[in-house]
């Protein structure tokens, strides 16, 4: 019994570790999002070979964050980070109208992988602040969200160099892993748009 209330306490008052996977095609941002979230500042990247994994705090939850290069010749190798994973953040550029399907196609992939199948769902519409840009909506129309069944997913407009709508996405994050790990359900189909 002791061993239970530790874990409902942890859940509401403690530090709670969870475990996130930040994946999309080349340049959408993942990298600028990841060290703006960690270090607070936008630093000049270039393409991840590889990845790059970084502890980000928000609030008292602690991420442990795996950002894996989006290149077509590293897609094949993103299936190995999946084991153990509590959440999907799948960064989309919103300028890139020509990849959305190409986007769709590797978000598909990565959601019906069976290690991520209980994995909740953010998607960062990023990249809002640019003429031209496809709106939440469109991306979330783009990528198929309205169609999944038995997920939980979110959707948020993001702008990577400001750190416009980084936090509200981690906040619905943190909130539903909690939730979900207190109640001891894996991911239940609902949506949040």
């Amino acid at each position: 019994m002791g061993q239970a209330f530790r874990k409902l306490f942890d859940t509401f008052f403690g530090n709670t570790e969870m475990r996130v996977v930040m994946l999309g095609l080349d340049a959408a941002g993942k990298t600028t999002i990841l060290y703006k979230l960690h270090i607070g500042e936008v630093l000049s990247t270039v393409p991840t070979i590889g990845f790059n994994v970084e502890k980000v705090q928000y609030k008292n939850v602690v991420f442990t964050v795996w950002d894996v290069g989006g290149q077509e010749k590293l897609r094949p190798l993103w299936r190995h980070y999946f084991n153990n994973t509590d959440g999907l953040i799948y960064v989309v550029d919103s300028l890139d109208r020509e990849r959305i399907g190409k986007a769709k196609a590797e978000f598909q992939t990565i959601i019906e992988d069976p290690f991520m199948i209980n994995s909740v769902i953010l998607v960062f519409a990023n990249k809002q602040d640019m003429k031209g840009a496809m709106t939440p909506m469109e991306v979330c129309e783009g990528l198929g969200l309205f169609e999944l069944k038995n997920r939980k997913w979110h959707i948020q407009g993001t702008c990577a160099l400001r750190g416009d709508g980084l936090y509200e996405g981690l906040d619905w994050l943190s909130g539903t892993l909690k939730e979900m790990r207190a109640a001891g359900y894996s991911s239940v189909g609902t949506s949040s748009f």
